[in-house]
């Protein structure tokens, strides 16, 4: 009698045992597909809030001031160029880096950076004299330029 109860209590041990790490790992798995689900979530709003500042800009119409405070909070983002074209100059200039945007959107090339840094200063958009003036009553359509890999690269304003 002492035996079977031993080997009762043995077994219950041993079922009690495996029932408890099932339970355990059924959690871990759970608790682990939470856990990617959330970092896909957070990784979905630190790219939305990265791109927050560029939205703005994005087919909307903007003054010549607000182009011109682009100019200015852009101008350390490096790999980033602002393309401006004026009423005086229809040809644009282009800020900080020069980017690809003569290719169809979407294709490979398209918001690029090419030759390296542009050699206009912001100066020249608040000098009257200049070609490349910003008036800052002016009417500009922005335009948000990404790369293939779906990289903000630019923001081209021109003027209505």
């Amino acid at each position: 009698m002492n035996n079977a109860s031993t080997a009762l209590k043995v077994s219950a041990g041993i079922f009690l045992t495996i029932a408890l790490i099932t339970i355990v790992v059924v959690l871990f798995i759970s608790a682990q597909e939470a856990t990617k689900s959330a970092q896909n979530n957070f990784a979905d709003i630190q790219t939305e809030m990265s791109q927050a500042a560029f939205t703005v800009y994005d087919n909307t119409t903007v003054s010549g001031s607000q182009v011109l405070n682009a100019l200015r909070k852009f101008q350390d983002k490096g790999e980033f160029g602002v393309q401006v074209e004026t009423g005086k100059s229809l040809v644009g200039s282009w800020y900080f880096e020069n980017v690809e945007t003569t290719v169809a959107e979407g294709t490979i090339g398209y918001g690029s950076i090419t030759n390296g840094a542009s050699s206009d200063n912001i100066t020249n958009a608040s000098n009257e004299s200049s070609p490349d003036y910003i008036n800052p009553s002016g009417k500009f359509l922005a335009k948000v330029i990404k790369d293939k890999s779906d990289v903000i690269r630019a923001i081209t304003f021109e003027q209505k």
